[in-house]
């Protein structure tokens, strides 16, 4: 029988991303869509805060897909099976609010397509017409394809190099949704945050209720670090206690544009130091 913070599978999705199949019973019992999960690594590990993916009760595990973009993701790309997580806590976060809508559009921009996921699944389950755009750079890097198209009613897929689907932005599919079948009830957009603010943009153009996942700018997860504040109708509110999910026609994009540049040149100095060390090390 594993331990709970074991995991059971490590497998690479894409360039830097990687999907985990995590041992946690308790967590996958109880868990809703747009929760998150507190994962450290180590003892002295830096608190990473995680949406899940997707859950499998019957085998007890979370599903979690996460980009390497800093030490300790790039740490925890190196984990094998058998490995565990000295902490996994959760679920925490408010859930998504699903109620049965008429036709809900889900976007996903990059890694943001794996929290979608489970929203456009409950989103289904209650039952929605749930058309879901999935975007990224490029082909290779487009995740998650295979369980979108099972959690939705139709699937557009837009790359900005035009090596998949349409040769675009996920405004551009959107905008041609409205165009051709009219506006949607309900959009929720989660992904990178200049692509939830242009997404915002459009649908306050055209009244549609918009619901943006702020998971990108969390840190502490618990709102003891202020690192996620942010301003929502001339509002602070915390990412990760009042959150993830806001009104995306409220959010102060630009402010929160300046917020994840605070640390940028720790992070990747802090990067470039684990770097080396594996390269010396041959770790």
């Amino acid at each position: 029988m594993p331990e709970t913070g074991e995991v059971i599978k490590n497998t690479i999705l894409a360039e830097k991303v990687n999907c985990y199949q995590v041992y946690a019973p308790a967590i996958a019992a109880k868990r809703m869509a747009g929760q998150f999960v507190i994962v450290r690594l180590d003892e002295e590990g830096e608190r990473i805060p995680l949406t899940i993916a997707d859950a499998d009760t019957a085998a007890g595990t979370i599903t979690l897909v996460v980009q390497e973009v800093g030490k300790s993701t790039a740490r925890m790309a190196r984990f094998k099976v058998g490995q565990k997580f000295t902490d996994v806590v959760g679920p925490l976060g408010t859930a998504t609010h699903i109620e049965k809508r008429g036709t809900v559009v889900v976007v996903g921009g990059g890694i943001g397509i794996a929290p979608a996921h489970p929203i456009a699944q409950a989103l289904r389950r209650a039952g929605n017409r749930v058309i879901s755009i999935l975007g990224a750079r490029s082909k290779d890097l487009v995740i998650m394809e295979a369980e979108m198209q099972k959690a939705s009613d139709e699937v557009l897929i837009c790359t900005d190099d035009g090596s998949y689907g349409v040769h675009g932005l996920v405004t551009d599919v959107l905008k041609g949704i409205i165009d051709k079948q009219g506006k949607p009830d309900q959009v929720f957009a989660i992904g990178p945050v200049v692509m939830m603010k242009f997404v915002s943009m459009l649908t306050k153009e055209f009244s549609i209720p918009t619901v943006v996942s702020l998971n990108p700018i969390m840190v502490d997860g618990t709102g003891m670090c202020g690192g996620c504040r942010v301003t929502i109708g001339g509002k602070t509110k915390f990412g990760c206690v009042d959150g993830p999910e806001f009104d995306g026609h409220l959010v102060d994009f630009d402010e929160l544009v300046q917020r994840q540049a605070f640390y940028r040149e720790q992070e990747q100095e802090s990067l470039a130091s684990f770097q080396h060390h594996c390269e010396r090390h041959k770790v």
